[in-house]
């Protein structure tokens, strides 16, 4: 595979741009090709889309040493002690840290690039430690000698990836600054801290590849030593794994089968293409996170609540699910630049061909009916890929997982609306259905059915998660499962974690096989957890596949391939 490609932000002196040899020498000797980020100077408002396409075309990032950061940008006035700042850089770097997160590209900070990354992502700076910490310092952290040696000791924080690299307790370190990190940015941690208290490395709390020193590794090259190394080699490992992942991505078809973003939007009163279109904090899928974590297509569900089953409640619901519907439609159409609705597999794959993201349009919760069977038929014209048949209670179709079993399983209603959906090639979902519920639906169902998203109720035992036997049943019927990002479907207790998303989908590969599972995130829906806690972050699990030895075609089967090819079957048994 080729070298990856690692951007260095250069430094600014005299009316140049300058970069010492140490830190492209370090990049050449762990394996890498280093590449120079000029600085240049950024007003406050430049959106900086220059440099999209830098961060386009790396495959990793040093944030160099150099001047003071500047402390303005920190709401702060500067301090006697403060040295010579370098405004030709500080902003350019502050985007391109933010804009390098949130692309899930590694990176390493040194000496000033640990501060910019640390500010950058919400932590707070020294201008002068000396004068600023309290309690003082009595380290000498700013060394006359040779910068190729260590002039002091550092300890490393059990537990963590510094730790990790050098499986050591202390590390001999050089030492250049009179700044440093103070308040660590909540996604970060403390990796290393020297004696006199002073942060010395940082790295990502979130499963990410985020790293930063104090010290200047990067000099310790320049005297034949590997003593550093270690630093290098693991971000040119990181680089190579994120080269690798975006590349596949480049060359399948990736479905999120489940997101609930319309919930959002809905209540807000909002213009949801104009909400859609850009980066969104209300939003865990958006077009800019999509693009950020390489999303093709998206399962957007018209969610409804399970409400009064009595003849005004059900036609509200069928009123609420077509207006959803509606404006999904109206969002994609006045974003037809980069987005359109997508009513079959060859939609969805011909849009990526186009450079366009794809959203494929469902129903939570089969109340969206009614009684009235002919709305089957009227949702699957307007497009709708499945329905999931009930939500959190029982309803005419079926009992719900955290329902009152009513019906004892599918009632003889939902029968004849899973046999219309089969007639008109929309998919049955059987996530939120109850055990008795779901066995009825293999059992009435002339396709195979879906649990657009599900976990493994073996790791997490909650009643909306699949049991061995549940799964072990879907696969013989030829369906597939989900694997879903929401914490409270991945762990018991405790925080759930990229982790916990890793060993549910092995779980179930190892129980139903790799042709039947797949990814349904649940964003916008209470999914998302740390190190896939957006669309933006996709990649990671990508990354994370790649590490457990999944093949490129498995990566493809898992990432939609098995659940199209199931929407394929069904919709081609109804002639679609």
């Amino acid at each position: 595979m080729k070298r990856p490609v690692i951007g260095i932000t250069g430094n600014y002196a005299d009316q140049t741009c300058t970069l010492a040899e140490g830190y492209y020498q370090s990049v050449l000797k762990a394996g890498g090709i280093p590449v120079i980020i000029p600085p240049r100077y950024v007003e406050e408002g430049d959106d900086c889309s220059d440099l999209t396409g830098v961060l386009d075309n790396i495959d990793g990032i040093v944030f160099s040493g150099g001047g003071d950061p500047n402390p303005l940008l920190f709401g702060e006035e500067p301090v006697v002690q403060l040295h010579s700042i370098t405004p030709e850089r500080d902003l350019q770097e502050l985007k391109l840290v933010r804009m390098a997160y949130d692309r899930q590209i590694p990176m390493l900070g040194i000496c000033k690039g640990i501060q910019m990354i640390n500010a950058a992502l919400g932590g707070t700076l020294y201008q002068d430690i000396h004068s600023q910490k309290e309690g003082g310092v009595w380290v000498k952290h700013s060394q006359d000698e040779d910068r190729r040696f260590p002039s002091h000791t550092v300890k490393v924080e059990n537990g963590t990836l510094l730790h990790k690299l050098f499986g050591r307790d202390t590390l001999q370190v050089n030492s250049f600054h009179h700044q440093a990190c103070k308040d660590i940015a909540p996604c970060l941690r403390l990796s290393a801290i020297s004696p006199d208290g002073i942060i010395e490395a940082i790295e990502s709390n979130e499963y990410k590849s985020i790293l930063g020193v104090q010290w200047h590794p990067e000099t310790f090259v320049l005297r034949d030593s590997d003593e550093m190394m270690p630093i290098f080699h693991w971000l040119i490992g990181e680089a190579q794994e994120f080269k690798a992942a975006r590349e596949l991505h480049t060359k399948i078809v990736t479905l999120d089968s489940h997101c609930d973003s319309p919930m959002i939007l809905a209540p807000q009163q909002v213009d949801w293409a104009e909400a859609f279109s850009r980066r969104n904090p209300d939003l865990l899928v958006d077009l800019q996170k999509m693009d950020e974590g390489h999303l093709d297509g998206t399962i957007m569900v018209a969610y409804l609540a399970q409400g009064a089953r009595d003849e005004e409640g059900l036609k509200a619901a069928t009123a609420k699910a077509n207006d959803i519907l509606s404006k999904m439609e109206n969002m994609a159409a006045r974003c037809a630049d980069r987005v359109a609705i997508a009513r079959c597999p060859d939609d969805l794959r011909r849009l990526k061909l186009e450079g366009r993201h794809g959203i494929m349009l469902g129903i939570e919760n089969g109340y969206a009916i009614g009684k009235d069977i002919k709305n089957v038929e009227a949702f699957r014209n307007r497009g709708v890929v499945y329905m999931t048949l009930c939500h959190n209670g029982d309803n005419d179709i079926c009992d719900s997982a955290k329902g009152n079993n009513e019906h004892g399983g599918v009632s003889q209603f939902g029968a004849d609306v899973i046999r219309e959906m089969n007639r008109v090639g929309m998919m049955v979902d059987l996530s939120h259905g109850g055990e008795k519920s779901f066995y009825d639906a293999l059992d009435i169902s002339a396709q195979p059915i879906v649990c657009s998203h599900s976990s493994a109720k073996v790791l997490c035992d909650h009643p909306r998660n699949l049991t061995d036997d549940q799964m072990r049943a879907l696969a013989q019927k030829g369906g597939v499962a989900q694997v879903t990002f929401y914490h409270g479907f991945l762990k018991s207790e405790g925080e759930a974690s990229i982790i916990d998303a890793i060993a549910h989908l092995n779980h179930m590969v190892k129980i139903m096989g790799v042709e039947h599972v797949g990814i349904g995130t649940d964003f916008d829906g209470d999914g998302g957890v740390k190190g896939i806690a957006s669309a933006s972050e996709l990649i990671n699990f990508t990354r994370r596949l790649l590490r457990e030895r999944y093949t490129n075609e498995e990566i493809q089967m898992l990432w939609g391939g098995n659940f199209l090819r199931v929407m394929q079957q069904v919709q081609q048994a109804a002639g679609n």
